[in-house]
């Protein structure tokens, strides 16, 4: 006699369709694209890190990439997750609740920011659509200012 699974309980969700829903879940959390191009760019020019590495005050909040001994956080935000001035678009359904995620994100990323600071941390944050190139160098100067002998 076959067995048959019990059947799971339909998950709520806030997407406004099955589509959206499966959209949002296959966005990544770490490895995005453009992580990975800095990450490349600062391994070939021989600095080393951590990635996605928890922060002290909130084992759960975590900073893409990570130099623990100069304590320097660096994160890649996402235009549309982090509200970008310049490409971020009010999206056309479920507003209320879009604005008020991107909001609270925003009052995250400004507490995080500050708890580093308080801790002795210096915090570089930059936009995806950021050229690779050019935070890399901004990350390799900031590693070099953080490297040399304080007088």
């Amino acid at each position: 006699m076959p067995t048959t699974q019990p059947e799971r309980p339909a998950m709520k969700s806030w997407a406004s369709s099955p589509a959206v829903r499966r959209n949002m879940q296959a966005n990544r959390g770490r490895d995005t694209s453009p992580e990975l191009a800095i990450r490349s760019l600062l391994h070939a020019r021989g600095l080393r890190y951590r990635v996605n590495a928890p922060l002290e005050f909130d084992r759960r909040r975590r900073a893409d990439i990570t130099f623990p001994r100069l304590q320097l956080a660096i994160f890649i935000d996402g235009c549309y997750w982090h509200g970008c001035v310049e490409h971020f678009q009010t999206p056309k359904t479920n507003m209320a609740f879009w604005l008020q995620k991107i909001g609270a994100n925003q009052t995250r990323d400004r507490h995080t920011d500050g708890m580093l600071r308080a801790a002795g941390w210096t915090v570089l944050r930059f936009w995806e659509h950021e050229k690779p190139e050019l935070v890399a160098d901004q990350i390799a100067e900031t590693v070099g200012q953080l490297r040399e002998p304080r007088t």
